[in-house]
């Protein structure tokens, strides 16, 4: 099972006047906001009154003159030349300057003449000032010291002068969400991935709606000797990484103007490695048996979640997933003041793993460290004061839902979604960044720890700095998708889950053609994972030993089958899997579409276990 990451010393839910557990916190909340804050975004590209054409080295004078004239009269347009380059392109200056749609459909019109090799605008290009910081006029915004403060703050004030997230959707791989007023805007539909309906806790198993129904334990349940209350984690966890700025009430997240997905996988005890799993891999886009497809898939998913264990087989094929997908995977370092690499996800590989750091900049007493940290990033010091935590959004119910609030939290739970925001940042910008190029972007813009943190990774996330080098990191078209690592990686996770259900006795129905061979079905029986008998369908005759040896197959061997084919590239494989237990239900393979009679058909059906 695995767990939120968060630690919670004196949980501060304050707002609208109330406050619940430590009563003197009241006063840290401020009761006016700030309405003098102006927000600042990139201008579009300038406007220039000139136009650069390339005319053909075979177009003649008379040509060039008689298509300028037709530019003049029946495009109306006013100009006059201009020069001529060292390119020995010509400039025409124009009687008025011109937006980007209006060259763009000028231009259009003059590529479409046999006389011009090229067209474009002569953009007029200014100094590279930098933007001022963006102080948004959030009620709370005064406390939230992790996204200003000069000591251990990240900066985001100053990387809101590029951009406040606009384009860019993360997924909240947590305990579900609450429509909470300051979140609401940038929620967009998710799912509940938990299976279990006693961790689910709403009554049912995966469904659409990934409300957090609450994950409240009472005394004897989960190993607790006493009740706790609701967390609603992910609700603040989403808060700290896009909740409205700008909006003169409550607080504003990291990327306030990017769009969260919650991605329902921890409930009532934690929540299971295989939908942990399963989340990960809808939340990028990918395919999961039995679940709609995820229409607005994420480019960065966060997972302020963990336990102590190794990273499993399970867990790591749905990070590649991801990963393939082009999504920045951001996990928690973990909370037991203990080597990170003793705990998953965080020791996965293609992760960027998170330790906290307190106010002061140095690492948190409880933040877990070592080699597999990357980053560190604010996740509060309660023991030097509640207002030294994470402010974020929450709720005041104990059990069941009730009225919006705010807490303070700390944990590296609180950490990572700041990084995780600021990775929506750089994608915001820069939309054709890799996984890859947005975590070295990362820890090669991290500023110094002014505090020590040993194990604490590259160094204290610098959202202004990541998103200028984001900015001058040019565009490059995406690398097509290997389609045979995604029906390995297909193949890999349903026989993972197949495995997990460790039968080893059982009877199924097996149909198989070759070519133009005769078909087969039979009906065979597997024991200790080999075919023991067998029953020809077609004349309910046994089949034989010799028979059985040459052309039975467990489901073991379906699985190989296929990654035979996948590992010798066959032309066609098409492939569907058993939702609940990951055997393959049909396999159609043709190794060459050009010859005829080397194509397979497999299917099976009516499995019982014995």
């Amino acid at each position: 099972m695995f767990y939120p990451l968060s630690v919670r010393v004196c949980t501060l839910a304050l707002a609208v006047g109330a406050a619940l557990g430590c009563q003197s916190a009241v006063a840290d909340i401020p009761v006016k906001a700030n309405s003098n804050a102006k927000s600042t975004a990139l201008n579009a590209l300038p406007d220039t009154d000139q136009l650069i054409i390339r005319f053909r080295d075979t177009a003649s004078t008379t040509a060039v003159d008689n298509m300028l004239g037709r530019m003049r009269s029946e495009k109306h347009e006013t100009f006059k030349y201009a020069k001529t380059t060292q390119q020995h392109s010509d400039v025409f200056r124009f009687g008025k300057r011109k937006g980007k749609a209006e060259w763009d459909t000028l231009s259009a019109w003059l590529k479409s003449q046999p006389e011009v090799e090229y067209v474009e605008p002569d953009y007029i290009l200014t100094k590279m000032d930098v933007p001022v910081p963006v102080t948004p006029n959030d009620a709370y915004f005064s406390y939230q010291w992790p996204l200003f403060d000069a000591i251990s703050g990240i900066r985001a004030d100053q990387a809101w002068g590029y951009t406040t997230g606009t384009g860019s959707i993360v997924a909240v791989v947590d305990t579900g969400i609450l429509p909470h007023a300051d979140l609401w805007p940038n929620l967009l539909p998710g799912y509940d991935m938990i299976s279990n309906s006693t961790t689910a806790n709403d009554g049912d198993g995966r469904d659409a709606d990934a409300t957090d129904t609450g994950d409240y334990v009472l005394a004897g349940e989960c190993g607790s000797t006493s009740n706790l209350n609701s967390s609603w984690h992910g609700t603040h966890v989403a808060g700290t990484i896009a909740a409205v700025g700008h909006n003169a009430e409550g607080i504003a997240g990291v990327a306030f103007d990017a769009k969260v997905m919650p991605v329902r996988a921890l409930g009532k005890c934690g929540g299971y490695t295989s939908d942990i799993a399963d989340a990960i891999t809808w939340a990028a886009g990918g395919t999961v048996s039995g679940i709609p497809a995820n229409p607005t898939p994420a480019r960065v998913i966060n997972m302020s979640l963990g336990g102590a264990s190794s990273c499993g087989t399970t867990m790591q094929n749905a990070i590649n997933t991801a990963r393939g997908k082009n999504a920045v995977v951001v996990v928690a370092a973990g909370n037991s003041n203990t080597d990170a690499s003793q705990f998953s996800p965080a020791n996965c590989g293609g992760v960027i793993s998170v330790a906290a750091i307190g106010r002061d900049g140095g690492k948190a007493y409880y933040s877990n460290y070592g080699n597999t940290v990357d980053l560190a990033a604010p996740g509060g010091s309660m023991n030097t004061g509640s207002a030294n935590g994470i402010l974020s959004t929450l709720n005041i119910g104990t059990q069941q839902a009730q009225a919006d609030t705010y807490a303070y939290y700390q944990g590296t739970s609180m950490a990572t979604p700041h990084i995780a925001g600021v990775a929506a940042l750089m994608l915001s910008i820069n939309p054709a960044l890799t996984p890859d190029q947005v975590e070295s972007l990362l820890k090669s813009t991290a500023r110094a720890f002014p505090q020590p943190c040993s194990g604490c990774g590259a160094g204290i996330v610098d959202a202004n700095a990541a998103v200028q080098a984001a900015l001058n990191i040019p565009a490059t078209p995406s690398l097509p998708v290997d389609p045979y690592v995604v029906l390995k990686t297909d193949l890999t996770t349903n026989l993972n889950l197949w495995r997990e259900q460790n039968i080893l006795n059982y009877s199924y129905v097996l149909e198989q053609q070759t070519g133009t061979s005769t078909a087969l079905r039979w009906k065979l029986t597997v024991k200790a994972g080999v075919v023991v008998a067998g029953v020809n369908l077609a004349n309910n005759k046994t089949v034989s030993s010799r028979d059985l040896k040459a052309k039975g197959k467990t489901i073991e061997q379906l699985f190989t089958s296929i990654d035979s084919a996948i590992a010798a590239r066959y032309a066609v494989i098409n492939v569907n899997y058993d939702a609940a237990l990951g055997y393959p239900l049909a396999v159609f393979t043709d190794k060459k579409t050009t010859v005829k009679g080397d194509e397979t058909t497999l299917k099976a059906s009516s499995m019982i276990n014995l």
